[in-house]
């Protein structure tokens, strides 16, 4: 064995989690595995064991295997600031900010990162399992791709590709996707599968049957709709919940145009006593929430114009007046401050902005970029909790001196003199489930005793359970080579 992958017929059908299921249903049966994706496109990151970074999704997957985080399982991670530029990093650092149109330049010289970072987690492990970008059916992005045939074809790894039935139009996807990939591509692919189907799957017989036989290809089967998913970290914002329960502790995150690392919102979403909601463009805050938090971004003071213009500062400023508290992560608590400035153009056009004015801190962009694995005391219930600082920018103030967590001895975020506006650089509080507790209990919550990495761990269980019963798994992972 060495490496097979999962390639999609369309975007969002589902790579990431049947990659992370056949990670667990092959450490199940005792194999050392790895999942690796060329290229990602994501602001939701997860801090690695060598203080790099890589899309959540392979974070979730590295799970699956049972195996610590490492910058080689997402060689090339684009992190988008504008509607046309991203941030590339590259093998966990970031090497430049870019436009869409100049990406293509670099590209020759990504492959060879990525052929790098594969051949080091081939030699360390028994199998890996590779996830696909988008759809090979964009050949007009085929020059140069790093993401999906060509680093399949560079790589001479076997492809399955999957098709999302509960869009609709699967034949579609798959026969035509067969019909505009070129031999050399068409070569790679070893089979296919459908995803996400609803109700009784003998309905779609024929159609199944169809796609066999329009491709040649063979078939491992159609994978009923899992549920459950939604127990997992997202890596997409779109998947965030949007409605609110009416029940219990009212939370409300603000969903940022560049919103980033909101995986913090995951463990908060499963706790019986809390209403969490994620507004959209143009929703208010409504008049009963209890806590708004306004995440990570990977644009602070472009978002801060974006949250202007839905009239959230607005309704922050109530929302104080009512008595509400408010929570700023990374981003968010550089939002919070007097002012945003960034000198040197880091996140954009050099320039200031005022801030929303609820901490007496101001913040600086610089070209640093702190990225570690950290384990800090929350300054109001001394409880140690592990988090994760990925973040660029250095704040300071007066509100700094009623921290929000002491970490290596040292004053971390703040708060303001009432304790209702707090502010800090932690990510990933809420996976602790300890601080969880405590902090939810401070606001007269009782926390559902939920343990968040064992619900993790457990769905990751049911999920390669599901695929077993109704894949052919291993069918699928003797196709590696």
């Amino acid at each position: 064995m060495t490496a097979i992958m999962i390639q999609g017929a369309g975007s969002n059908v589902g790579k990431s989690l049947l990659v992370a299921g056949l990670c667990r249903a092959a450490r199940r049966r005792g194999f050392s595995v790895a999942p690796f994706k060329p290229q990602n496109m994501s602001n939701n990151a997860a801090v690695t064991s060598d203080d790099g970074e890589i899309g959540r999704a392979q974070a979730l997957q590295a799970v699956a295997c049972g195996a610590p985080l490492h910058t080689d399982m997402n060689p090339v991670l684009l992190k988008p600031e504008t509607d046309v530029g991203a941030q590339v990093v590259v093998q966990g650092k970031r090497i430049a900010t870019v436009k869409a149109r100049d990406y293509a330049k670099l590209k020759p010289q990504l492959m060879t990162s990525v052929l790098e970072s594969f051949e080091r987690i081939k030699a360390a492990h028994d199998l890996v399992i590779v996830e696909g970008a988008g759809s090979p059916a964009e050949v007009n992005l085929r020059a140069g791709d790093i993401a999906n045939m060509g680093f399949a074809c560079a790589a001479d790894v076997p492809v399955i590709l999957a098709g999302d039935i509960d869009r609709g139009g699967v034949i579609a996807q798959m026969v035509g996707t067969q019909a505009v990939l070129p031999d050399l591509d068409n070569a790679q692919i070893a089979g296919f599968l459908i995803n996400k189907f609803r109700g009784d799957v003998s309905l779609f017989d024929d159609g199944y049957k169809m796609i066999a036989d329009r491709t040649g290809w063979q078939g491992f089967g159609v994978l009923p709709y899992f549920p459950e998913a939604s127990k997992l970290p997202a890596e997409d914002a779109l998947d965030l919940p949007t409605r609110s329960s009416g029940r219990g502790f009212k939370v409300v995150c603000l969903g940022l145009s560049r919103i980033a690392n909101f995986d913090d919102l995951d463990p908060l979403a499963q706790e019986e006593g809390v209403d969490l909601t994620v507004l959209r463009a143009g929703q208010p805050i409504p008049g009963d929430t209890d806590l708004v938090i306004i995440p990570g971004s990977k644009s602070t003071r472009g978002d801060l114009a974006y949250l202007r213009a839905q009239g959230w500062d607005i309704d922050l400023q109530a929302h104080v007046r009512r008595g509400g508290y408010v929570l700023g992560i990374c981003g968010g608590y550089q939002m919070l401050g007097q002012v945003v400035r960034d000198p040197m153009g880091v996140e954009g056009t050099a320039g200031e902005d005022a801030g929303l004015g609820l901490l007496n801190v101001t913040t600086e962009m610089t070209g640093d970029k702190r990225l570690t694995q950290v384990r800090a005391t929350h300054a109001g219930s001394g409880i140690e909790l592990n988090g994760y600082e990925i973040h660029i920018g250095r704040t300071v103030g007066a509100d700094c001196a009623r921290p929000f967590a002491i970490l290596d001895g040292e004053p971390e975020g703040a708060m303001s003199v009432d304790g209702r506006i707090i502010g800090s650089y932690l990510h990933g509080l809420f996976t602790d489930d300890a601080f969880r507790a405590a902090f939810l209990g401070g606001f007269g919550v009782r926390s559902g005793q939920l343990n968040y990495g064992q619900v993790v761990e457990q769905t990751l269980d049911a999920l390669a359970d599901h695929m077993e019963a109704h894949l052919d798994v291993e069918g699928l992972l003797a196709l590696a080579r």
